[in-house]
């Protein structure tokens, strides 16, 4: 068995309503107004827990190939990588329009050198809300075929893999979506320079049953559900990076890269 102990980030309870800037603010104004409820987990290997599904826990493992050779070249990824993760993502999921739209690479080596690679993130959150969900459907495609689109089932689904494995460093952990209640999620603005997104962050509950799956390699990729406009499925699945104590002291920074897609059904 991996299971291990973590620590996680949860969201302290607030008043107010929560944000974070993901560009420098106006001066005086802090980066953010929260402030984290730090908890002690259990974080279960989901390798013994065959069986997980996106539809049921939220999350899914899949075998992965690509022709992708260099994940910091953004025109390959956009070209060569998102039509791989759309085919991908249909495949798994039977719908029958799928949209890669976004993506990160996360390398705490290259962090804050270039614009291309970002840190893990270490705070429970996902990736979108009941309003936010609809909205980026609105955005990227626009018009009244964004109206059809969004009347009918719809789900942002996340796809997260290593560059590089296996991950010894920072894995991804992630809360079965069936142990989560709709009161655990906080609307909580991300403001960029030129708009505001929406994002939930997490309130703790002893209820909540955390995986990962150690050792992921580069061949391996974890589907993780963000939004599902269908109330009796999956629709939020919490995640965060943990410092996983099994990690050896010559542990490899993680490299990973998560593209976005909209599935529509």
């Amino acid at each position: 068995m991996a299971d291990v102990e973590a620590t996680l980030n949860y969201l302290a309870p607030m008043d107010e309503r929560p944000y974070y800037y993901n560009h420098p603010p106006p001066k005086g104004t802090p980066w953010r107004n929260t402030h984290g409820d730090r908890r002690t987990v259990r974080v279960y290997d989901a390798r013994n827990t065959p069986g997980s599904s996106l539809d049921v826990e939220g999350f899914e493992l899949v075998r992965i190939e690509t022709k992708l050779e260099d994940a910091y070249d953004t025109d390959a990824v956009k070209a060569v990588y998102y039509p791989e993760m759309e085919a991908l993502v249909g495949g798994a999921t039977g719908a029958k329009r799928v949209l890669a739209f976004d993506h990160n690479v996360r390398n705490p080596k290259r962090a804050g050198k270039d614009d291309l690679s970002q840190n893990p993130v270490h705070f429970v959150h996902n990736d979108y809300t009941v309003a936010s969900g609809p909205q980026r459907v609105r955005d990227l495609v626009g018009g009244e075929e964004a109206e059809e689109l969004v009347a009918r089932r719809f789900a942002v689904i996340n796809v997260w893999r290593p560059l590089r494995g296996p991950v010894e460093e920072n894995p991804l952990a992630f809360c079965d979506a069936s142990t989560m209640r709709p009161e655990d999620f906080v609307a909580t603005d991300l403001r960029y320079a030129d708009r505001n997104g929406e994002i939930y962050s997490i309130l703790f509950r002893p209820e909540h049953r955390w995986h990962y799956y150690p050792a992921m390699r580069a061949d391996e990729a974890l589907l993780l559900k963000c939004y599902d406009s269908d109330p009796d499925r999956a629709s939020f699945t919490a995640h965060s990076a943990i410092e996983d104590p099994n990690s050896p002291p010559d542990a490899a920074p993680r490299e990973s890269i998560e593209v976005r897609t909209l599935a529509f059904f």
